[in-house]
């Protein structure tokens, strides 16, 4: 039973990770002399849990590696449901347009 366990929890770990969007951004020779700049930030060299944009990156002075901590929400009822971000808990958020009427389902990429 506690390797059925490890198994799932193991497959969830990387279909969450999986479903992320990354980038890479190179640096030249010297660009990245104290940290890695992103949106106007600078951050230090080493592993980001967290930026400001949700993001997780690793940043070294060849390259700034980044994926996102959300997930976008699709296939959901555009005319009774609504999309906002939430940047405190780095997730979209699908709400009923009228309360009264929940939004049953919805699937979501990275």
């Amino acid at each position: 039973m506690k390797i059925i366990l490890s198994f799932l929890l193991a497959m969830g770990i990387i279909v969450t990770h999986g479903d992320a969007f990354c980038f890479s951004k190179m640096f030249k020779p010297g660009e990245a002399k104290n940290g890695c700049m992103l949106d106007g930030v600078l951050y230090p060299f080493g592993e980001i849990p967290r930026t400001e944009e949700c993001l997780t990156c690793s940043c070294s002075q060849h390259e700034m590696h980044c994926c996102s901590l959300y997930h976008t929400p699709v296939d959901y009822d555009k005319e009774t449901c609504k999309v906002i971000f939430n940047k405190k808990k780095c997730d979209y958020d699908v709400l009923p347009k009228d309360p009264s009427k929940p939004c049953s389902r919805y699937s979501r990429v990275g």
